[in-house]
């Protein structure tokens, strides 16, 4: 049994008191019983052969309870939560009211639950068309990305000035006040000028210098540099300059062409192909932001109710893209420590950077639900077979290992959540 009370000074907020029948309590505390006994020395019996009611006995079945909660509490809090109709967000704060011996236990919950949604009009949509349009211009502009990518550095001569786009290769010594500072000095450095890979002003200031020249660069560090002892302060840097180098571009002809594409033999033909990858490019594109754009369309002309979302929901909508985006950083071979260590960010800058637009995905979250309530979308076992296989196929995993990792709960709420978008999306109309 449970009991749902609104807390009446704050939304979103209240108190789930519940019960824990005593069944369950008995069926909990015989697992805790098992789970423990090997564990138990009592004069004149080998462990794990000590009866329940011997162990109760000399410990009391109070010693198991803690054990015991962990083992009951989630199904019966699911439960409660069910039978009440309501839906909870964030982690509750599950206090015990009574735990009796030989009793139902009752639990208190201070529970956050999801703001109700109004939805407006979600269908048969309208938005912008996205142009998918291929020019000439833009044919030519990937074709001398191409071209740029087959460019060789060659060394120039003495006399030759830099210019943006050489690459320079020096050596710097950095120091502020007459001291050196630590990451200030390099030997033999291949910098390429314009890339703003230094500090704003450097870079400017060796263009119109050769190769063999001695520059002292002056600038001035960024208010918000990361290292904060040279935050805003000015700076000299002593730089020679070894060696001086320019991109010479291939000729745009047949070579060229066979060189960037083995499947052509022609300027001409691997024109033809890159006009039609930028068309299928721009129309994927285009697709998705359609999508997008009905999607957002659809979230605008909703309502949150009293206009607000949970800080709660907030909060675990940013650390679950910041966990997203640490895994992701984890498979290239960056770890945690790593990334913080050579981004010179904190934990506490991700989090920020994470919090724009947070509000917006949680909104854009909470309406697709209401979409798949209003619209009654219920994923058949066929589609949550098919969604394990793709999975399987996916991360290369047996379909039993999906199936043991994911609850069918969660599968069939992905399901809905994509079938509600689709049907959002296939109603919408560009104009």
């Amino acid at each position: 049994m449970s009991n749902w009370t609104p807390a009446a000074d704050q939304k979103n907020q209240g108190t789930l008191e519940f019960e824990i029948s005593r069944a369950q309590v008995e069926a909990g505390l015989e697992k805790a019983f098992q789970q423990n006994k090997n564990e138990v020395s009592i004069p004149g019996f080998r462990k794990g052969k000590v009866t329940k009611a011997l162990f109760f006995s000399k410990f009391g079945e109070e010693a198991l309870y803690q054990q015991t909660m962990d083992i009951v509490l989630p199904a019966a809090y699911e439960a409660a939560v069910e039978e009440a109709g309501v839906t909870p967000v964030g982690r509750p704060n599950i206090e015990p009211v009574s735990m009796n011996k030989g009793e139902d236990w009752t639990m208190k919950a201070e529970i956050t639950t999801a703001p109700e949604i109004k939805l407006g009009e979600y269908l048969n949509l309208e938005v912008p068309a996205e142009d998918t349009e291929v020019s000439d211009s833009d044919v030519d502009a990937e074709i001398k990305r191409l071209q740029d990518g087959q460019a060789e550095l060659v060394l120039q001569e003495a006399e030759v000035k830099a210019q943006n786009g050489d690459t320079v290769v020096i050596d710097f010594d950095g120091s502020v006040d007459g001291d050196h500072f630590d990451g200030g000095q390099s030997n033999d450095f291949s910098l390429e000028l314009g890339s703003g890979q230094f500090i704003p002003g450097f870079e400017e200031q060796l263009v119109g210098h050769s190769a063999g020249e001695d520059v002292d660069v002056k600038v001035t560090f960024p208010a918000d540099y990361q290292a904060a002892d040279l935050a805003g302060k000015e700076a000299l840097f002593e730089v020679k300059i070894h060696e001086l180098k320019r991109k010479e571009l291939p000729e745009l002809d047949d070579e060229f062409a066979k060189d960037v594409d083995e499947e052509v033999e022609t300027l001409a033909e691997l024109k033809e192909k890159t006009s039609k990858k930028l068309a299928d490019d721009k129309a994927s594109a285009a697709k998705e932001a359609f999508e997008d754009a009905v999607i957002a369309k659809a979230v605008e002309n909703a309502s949150v109710d009293g206009d607000n979302i949970p800080e709660t929901m907030i909060d675990e909508d940013v650390h679950r893209q910041m966990d997203q985006y640490l895994a992701q950083l984890q498979q290239q071979g960056i770890s945690r420590e790593m990334f913080f260590q050579i981004s010179g960010q904190t934990e506490d800058d991700l989090h920020k950077q994470f919090e724009e637009g947070a509000a917006t995905r949680v909104k854009t979250n909470l309406v697709i639900e209401a979409i798949v309530n209003a619209e009654g979308i219920e994923p058949t076992e066929a589609q949550v077979t098919e969604e394990i296989k793709n999975l399987a196929t996916q991360y290369n995993m047996d379909e039993a290992q999906v199936r043991a990792t994911l609850s069918e709960s969660l599968l069939k709420h992905d399901i809905a959540m994509r079938e509600a978008v689709n049907k959002v999306t296939d109603s919408a109309k560009a104009v």
